[in-house]
This record gives structure tokens, sequence and C-alpha cells, in this order.
């Protein structure tokens, strides 16, 4: 799914309408799809009351097309119209196609808006579009408000569906009215806009999904854009097949070096999550205290003991050389803590790379680096630069600051371009965490996962996201697709750990790790 400012939509609209698809029959096309998504959801329950909301913009048209062809489909349909002309050619057509309509203009105590509700299985949401700007106009707004009053005292609401987005939305900023109905699903035309994914905004969406309007397979304005936003089609298309003859070393070897004595759970959460992204081997290269608590809770791993001091990595790198040779990816930094002798050795891991330029030693394998791994790196000159090409960084806003100098609101007031700017300057990919996580690579590639929920927002969630890259990462994805595919099962597991608890209070890392196998199984 493209993700577009208004701008870019309209620019698009423009030199489609110039290539020879108009806007008509792009507004027939979206109101098609528009209900033939009606129709689907609707498959299992019976439904066949249908209002939309019907306001004098496209996405009104939109509305009143899909309305017709629901009606066409067996569907008693009605539109309430809003600042709409009586002889306006798509309402003329859903009379003759046998649905009913009700101008505002006509209803000034809004009792026959209350009649329309009755009985209404699915309220298509039409009144506003993309383009508006907030405060809402009185008469907009008051149709908005009575809604919500005759929904609150109904003793079955219907189904929300939003026409392009819920009205009353800004679709660049984000911002939202107060009067906004809040969606069960959102269908947008074409492309995801930018405001969808933010907040207050995003909380009005419910699911979100995409109607293909008819956008020639050349258009430049479109194919173009190189942010997307991903979804279950995007990330299963990215997973490795898994044929019947496969064995342990089809999948890889995921090395991971992390852990401390105040972090030793960090190292089994990314251990286990590498092994439930589908890696054939995990290898955890941790302090030698660890390795008795972690052995047992992770039985399936290798292990490799790294030399310490007071249960922090120390010493030099050449504990790892036989195994970087043989591991498929590796990832380093979650749980390390910030102690000068792990910055030692983290600048000696580094040197392994520096040296194979040189062409005095082998490689580093494919490089994630997490957690205090990347504040680590800040305390280390040129570090970009020792890293393997197009390695994966995945810092949260404060290892961002530590990382690139800006404050944390500098970094959340535009997430997107930060992520974008030092992915460029860096040569390597940033999943830049949190509330829709941004993963940016140089060419300019960006995903958005369109996820923003407090059950990620807990400790050793950011070590299940680490673990899940790597094990991507080993199994032969490359860098962008591994950040992207593992950001986006990171976020399912976790909205599936909290309907599975009935709260996103209660949410543990551990939770969302167990939610793994049920997101991939849903992508397979």
């Amino acid at each position: 799914m493209k993700l577009v400012t208004i701008a870019q939509m309209r620019e698009i609209e423009k030199e489609a309408d110039a290539n020879g698809l108009s806007y008509a029959e792009m507004m027939e096309n979206a109101g098609r799809g528009l209900a033939e998504v009606v129709n689907e959801i609707s498959f299992d329950d019976d439904w066949e009351e249908a209002l939309g909301l019907v306001g004098p913009g496209n996405n009104g048209g939109d509305t009143l097309v899909a309305l017709t062809h629901l009606v066409e489909d067996g569907w008693h349909a009605r539109a309430y119209v809003v600042k709409r002309k009586k002889k306006d050619e798509l309402v003329m057509r859903l009379i003759e196609a046998g649905g009913e309509v009700t101008f505002a203009d006509d209803d000034k105590d809004f009792s026959a808006l209350g009649m329309c509700f009755e009985s209404t299985d699915v309220l298509l949401d039409g009144l506003l579009g993309t383009g508006i700007k907030l405060p809402l106009k009185a008469e907009i707004s008051a149709v908005l408000e009575q809604s919500l009053f005759i929904m609150d005292d109904m003793e079955e609401q219907p189904y929300i569906v939003a026409v392009d987005c819920p009205s009353g939305i800004d679709c660049d900023t984000g911002e939202a009215a107060l009067e906004c109905l809040p969606a069960d699903l959102t269908v947008t035309m074409a492309a995801v806009k930018r405001g969808m994914l933010k907040l207050p905004a995003f909380e009005f969406l419910g699911d979100l999904a995409v109607v293909d309007i008819g956008l020639p397979d050349d258009l430049a304005s479109f194919y173009g854009l190189k942010t997307e936003v991903a979804d279950s089609e995007l990330v299963a298309g990215l997973l490795p097949e898994r044929a019947l003859d496969s064995h342990k070393g089809t999948f890889g070897t995921a090395l991971i070096v992390a852990g401390s004595v105040n972090y030793s759970g960090a190292a089994y959460l990314a251990g286990m999550a590498a092994y439930r992204s589908g890696a054939g081997l995990v290898t955890m290269a941790v302090p030698s205290p660890l390795h008795g608590a972690l052995a047992g809770q992770l039985p399936e791993a290798t292990w490799i003991l790294l030399p310490h001091e007071l249960g922090c990595i120390a010493g030099n790198a050449s504990a790892l050389t036989k195994s970087l040779e043989s591991a498929s990816a590796l990832l380093v930094g979650p749980g390390f803590g910030l102690a000068a002798q792990t910055k030692d050795f983290l600048a000696g891991l580094l040197a392994v790379e520096s040296n194979a330029q040189d062409q005095t030693s082998a490689d580093l394998p494919p490089t994630v680096v997490d957690a205090d791994g990347l504040k680590l790196l800040a305390k280390i000159s040129d570090w970009h630069k020792k890293l393997p090409p197009l390695s994966v960084l995945t810092p949260h806003p404060g290892e961002m600051s530590v990382l690139t100098g800006l404050s944390k609101d500098e970094i959340q007031n535009d997430r997107e371009t930060v992520a974008a700017k030092f992915a460029g300057e860096w040569g390597h990919v940033v999943v830049l965490k949190g509330a829709f996580t941004v993963i940016a690579a140089p060419n300019g590639q960006m995903t958005v996962i369109p996820v923003a929920s407090p059950a990620l927002a807990r400790a050793g969630t950011g070590d299940v996201l680490a673990g899940l890259i790597v094990g991507l990462r080993a199994q032969g994805l490359d860098a962008y697709d591994a950040a992207v595919a593992g950001a986006y099962i990171h976020a399912e597991a976790g909205l599936i750990a909290a309907e599975d608890l009935g709260t996103t209070a209660s949410v543990l890392a551990g939770d969302i790790l167990n939610s793994i196998a049920d997101v991939i199984s849903e992508l397979e």
C-alpha cells in the first residue's frame, strides 16, 4: 500500500486523467470496489440494509456509486445527502436503481436521519473527503454529531465503513474533529494518506483496506513513490519458502551476541525470536555467567561463552572468529549494558570488518545492531563506516537521539524525514521504533508499520524485534525486507497478545514472543 500526501494524491489523479482515466471513471472504480468490500465483509452476517452519509465531494460520489451497486446486488440502500444537488446525476442513478434518498435540507430536526438509521446494518461515511481542513462547517458538523447521538441510543449499532477517510480528519496532519465517527473499517482509495497514520486520526480508522481505482501501470507519479505501508500481502511475499526437503542449513545460522548479568533476559528473548522467525540454528554468544541460567530456557541453541568483567562482555572478539565464519547473520547489542569494556569489545568486533576490507580477515556476516549496542556504537568514531554495508539499526527515539545528536522531540516530530536522512548518510537500514515504526533504506525506500499500541510499550519487546530481524536475515532476506517483515510480525504479535489477554496493560515481551507463530501462520 502506497503512502501519500494529499498533494501527491491530487497529482496522481491529475496525471491519470491526463493519461485517459477520467475522474468519473476513477469514481466509478472506487465506488464499485467499495461495494465489493461491503459485500465481502457482510457475507457471513446476512446484512441487507445500508445507509450512506453523502457529502458534496468525491467521497460522496464514491458512496453513491457504491450504494447503487449494493442495490443491484440485492441490498436495501438509503442515502442521506448533505449539500448536494437534488438533480445530481449520481443521486438520480441511485433512485432509478431503487435506492432511497433523503436530503438534509428537508430534515431540519433530523427526524428523517433517525429513521434512516433504523435497521441499518452498514453505515457508509462519505460526508467529507481527504482534502478538508478543520474546523468543520456547521451543517456537516451537525449531521455527524446527530449521527453519534442516534447511534448511542441504538441497541445494536451499524458497522461503520469510512469512505476514503473518516469524515473530519485532516489527512496530512492527523488532526481530528471531535465529532468524527469512529470507523470499524476505513476503505481508502488507491493509497493510504499520511495523516491516517498519525494520532489522533489513527484512532478513528478501525481496520484499513485499499481499493484499486484503476490507475494505469505506467503512472509515474504513483509507481515512483518510495514510501509504503506494510500489510499482510506485502509481508507474506517476503517470507522464504520452506521446501519439504529443507534441513537446518537451509534456513541459516543466526549468531547473537547479547546479554549481561543485569539484562540476561534480553539474550533469551532475542534468541527465541530468531528461532520463531524460522532460522535453522541460533548460536548464543553471552558472558559466561549467564550460560547456566539461559541454557535450560533455550535448549535448542548452541553456545559461546564470552570473557567478561563483572558479568559484562569484555576482552577481544577472538572467541567469535570461527562462529563469524559460519554465521549467516549477526545480532549484537541486546542486554549489553554500557560498560566501557563492552564498548571496547564492540570496537574490536568492528575491527574485524575493517580488517576484512583490507583483506586481512573474513567479513562480518550481515549485521543487526540493537539496544545498548547502538549507544556504544555512538562512542566509536566513524562507526557507520566500520559496519558491514546495509547493516540494520533498530533504535527507539532515545537511542536515535544518542546516535544523531537530535532531541527526542525533533525525532518524534518528523520521524520519517529523520529516519530517511540518516539511513542515507550512514548507508544502513534504520528501523525507527515506536508508534508507526519507520523502516528506511539508504536508497530512499521507506515502509511504515500501521500499528500504534501500548501492548508494545514494555521492556524486552525490542529484543524480540531484533531477534526476528536477525532470524529473517539469516534465512536469506535482504536487510530492508528482513527489517520490514520483522517489524510487521512483531507489531501484529503485540496486537494478538493483547487480544488474547483482553488488555494491553498485561502484555509482556514473552507474550509477544509466543504470538509470533500465530502471525506467521496467517501469512503462510
